[in-house]
């Protein structure tokens, strides 16, 4: 499983041009799910994002949590991120789940982050979607549970 985590000031979902799901500061998070991964993997990332120390505290060092920064979390699932670019020009996913795999983990992964008491809103699973966002920093991290 990959994340690419964003720090934001705000970030919103449109879905044929409605907004869907909107935060303001916090983290946008673009969740990629392999074909191997497992319950195992949801748990850690989230575990891992919900203890992530990389809000300004009074100092301006990163060192406080999304809680104690008071933070939301926008959750937008995304295959590409298993994009295979080594064969041409054309990206092959093969590495990505399939499908059903794939949205049981999603839905595993934000119901874990859902026990974190923050604010988690998400994107459409498999929509055709917009993301908008004010990258706070910018500060983008990206971690894979492998």
């Amino acid at each position: 499983m990959r994340v690419v985590i964003q720090r934001v000031q705000k970030a919103s979902v449109e879905i044929d041009h409605v907004v869907s799901a909107e935060i303001k500061q916090g983290y946008l998070i673009l969740v990629g799910i392999h074909k191997e991964d497992s319950i195992n993997d949801t748990v850690f990332l989230a575990d891992k994002i919900l203890s992530l120390r990389i809000f300004p505290d009074l100092d301006r060092k990163m060192n406080l949590d999304i809680k104690a920064a008071q933070g939301s979390l926008l959750v937008v699932s995304q295959f590409t991120l298993y994009a295979n670019t080594t064969g041409g020009n054309r990206p092959d996913f093969i590495q990505a789940a399939p499908p059903e795999k794939a949205q049981k983990l999603y839905q595993a992964f934000l119901d874990r982050l859902k026990k974190g008491a923050v604010p988690v809103a998400s994107g459409v699973f498999g929509a055709n979607m917009q993301v908008n966002l004010t990258n706070d920093g910018p500060v983008t991290i990206i971690i894979d549970s492998r």
